[in-house]
């Protein structure tokens, strides 16, 4: 088997803290993230003529995975958006557990900026874990990458969206924090919207159970009703 040693080029830098919330396709919220390059890829010239390009891919890698060490191929897995139930082959998904852990997002582009001795690259749209390798950014083609009358499958269609509401408690706590500074009221709207995705898996429909999930700097505890995301708890997370 010949196997192929990609350079990481860069780290991604998201308010995603862990895999539980993080949207399952990119674009579906427009939270704000920067790949923060490496050298000798940190280097502005490399980027010349980009501010041109509204959209980017990324390749990268799924680097967190359970079983990343087992070499044994599954050909089939079980998509969240079939409910978790129903297996189908891994190459009409987009699951993390493949052959090669590499994925690809296509990113809006935002600025290529110098700070410090860093370069980063600031995007919205993505759906990277805080930390993901990337191997590889290439800019979006309009007139080629777009296919409008495209297919796609059992995921034609965005998922559809819940209200998100605050308990009383929850909703002073977050009024608390900010108030003191801690948090910024472009966090909350970026938690809220990935929330109204609804992070559980497909399978969970206890409406009692509290969820807790870390965004950005905040640990979050919510339920979900129906077509409601309530939020009964947020916490400061000390960096």
């Amino acid at each position: 088997m010949t196997e192929l040693a990609l350079p990481i080029i860069g780290y991604m830098r998201s308010p995603y803290k862990e895999k539980f919330g993080i949207p399952r396709q990119p674009n579906l919220v427009q939270v704000e993230s920067y790949i923060e390059m490496v050298g000798p890829y940190n280097d502005l010239l490399a980027f010349e003529g980009i501010e041109e390009f509204s959209h980017l891919w990324l390749v990268w890698q799924f680097h967190d995975n359970k079983n990343q060490h087992n070499s044994q191929f599954r050909p089939q897995v079980r998509p969240p958006r079939l409910g978790g139930n129903k297996k189908i082959g891994v190459f009409a998904t987009r699951s993390m557990y493949r052959p090669s852990p590499i994925g690809l997002s296509v990113v809006k582009l935002q600025e290529v900026k110098k700070v410090g001795k860093h370069v980063r690259v600031y995007v919205t749209g993505s759906d990277l874990l805080d930390g993901t390798p990337i191997f590889d950014i290439k800019p979006y083609i309009q007139y080629s990458d777009a296919i409008i009358e495209a297919q796609s499958g059992y995921a034609q269609d965005e998922p559809p969206r819940k209200t998100v509401i605050w308990s009383d408690e929850a909703e002073q706590q977050k009024q608390q924090l900010l108030g003191n500074g801690k948090i910024s009221v472009q966090t909350i709207q970026e938690l809220e919207a990935v929330l109204s995705l609804d992070p559980r898996p497909a399978y969970q429909e206890d409406e009692e159970r509290v969820y807790g999930m870390k965004f950005a700097n905040v640990d979050i505890h919510f339920k979900i009703h129906a077509q409601q995301v309530l939020i009964v708890a947020i916490q400061h997370i000390p960096s």
